[in-house]
């Protein structure tokens, strides 16, 4: 079966740093690309960053320049390093796997496996 376990959220200041993890397991990880998405109180899951099979990001305007994403397939592992963090980056991060190895699309509809989410609180 497949699971992510998203890990690293928490209270941080504005301007702070922090680092996400998602591990996974029961697929082959190195297969498919994965995302980050977040999803702030009152609002509806929101597409933050995605990574594919060869290693290429992309990112939401909102995060771009600021937050990076990566994979150590070796570990079977998503990262979000995020820096620069500001109060309106709070929300429930969440990894999730692409619906198929062969494409990618940076939508809820592309994903089909999702975490439990880790909390990231921004302020001071």
């Amino acid at each position: 079966e497949v699971h992510l376990v998203e890990s690293g959220g928490g209270l941080v200041q504005p301007g702070g740093s922090l680092r996400l993890s998602c591990a996974a397991s029961g697929f082959i990880f190195s297969d498919y690309a994965m995302s980050w998405f977040r999803q702030a109180p009152g609002k509806g899951r929101e597409w933050v960053s995605g990574i594919n099979r060869g290693g290429s990001t992309i990112y939401a305007d909102s995060v771009k320049g600021r937050f990076t994403i990566s994979r150590d397939n070796a570990k079977n592992t998503l990262y979000l390093q995020m820096n620069s963090l500001k109060p309106e980056d709070t929300a429930v991060y969440y990894c999730a796997k692409s619906r198929v190895p062969t494409w990618y699309s940076p939508t809820l509809g592309g994903h089909d496996y999702w975490g439990q989410g880790t909390q990231v609180t921004v302020s001071s």
